[in-house]
């Protein structure tokens, strides 16, 4: 095979990937701990501590993002039909002024916990490079999915991942 070839090759196998990529990324790290305030009422929200041994969805967005008010309803649905099962879903607005992030809730309601990162101190570090961002953490605290951006056909497939997750048992540390 000549070098000529061998390039054309390899740049055709490159663009062939990365037309067909998903927004989604698979990884194996733990979820980093910090404290958004809760939305509702203004205390802090732990979500490492406070949901143990849950699946969990974090959810970055801000309220002048177009795709995160169509992740709204999708995520409404998780919370609904998957709560009972071990899920706790957690929109984290990024927004500096809360009223934007109040005013964004008016027309698209949240019936998971919202958290707000103003400074955003957890969106730096989750590394949240879009809106939205969405983080599945298993039941001990690992990143399984990260997926940037939101598409309603991509919804069934990470429903699916969100599925998978809650159906594993924990991993039992002695």
């Amino acid at each position: 095979m000549t070098k000529k070839l061998f390039i054309r090759l390899i740049s055709a196998l490159l663009l062939l990937c990365f037309t067909n990529a998903s927004h989604s990324e698979e990884v194996h790290r733990e979820a980093p701990p910090c404290t958004l305030i809760s939305l509702n009422d203004s205390q802090p929200l732990n979500y490492l501590q406070q949901f143990k041994g849950k699946v969990v969805y974090v959810d970055f967005w801000a309220s002048w993002c177009g795709p995160c008010a169509k992740s709204f309803p999708f995520m409404n649905d998780l919370d609904r039909d998957l709560k009972s099962k071990g899920l706790q879903v957690i929109g984290v607005n990024l927004d500096e002024n809360i009223e934007d992030a109040k005013q964004f809730l008016t027309e698209q309601p949240a019936n998971f916990i919202i958290g707000t990162d103003s400074n955003q101190e957890c969106a730096k570090k989750f590394d949240v490079k879009a809106m939205p961002s969405s983080y599945l953490i298993n039941k001990n605290g690992v990143i399984k999915q990260i997926h940037l951006g939101f598409r309603p056909d991509e919804a069934l497939e990470f429903r699916t991942l969100v599925e998978q997750l809650l159906a594993e048992n924990p991993t039992v540390h002695h």
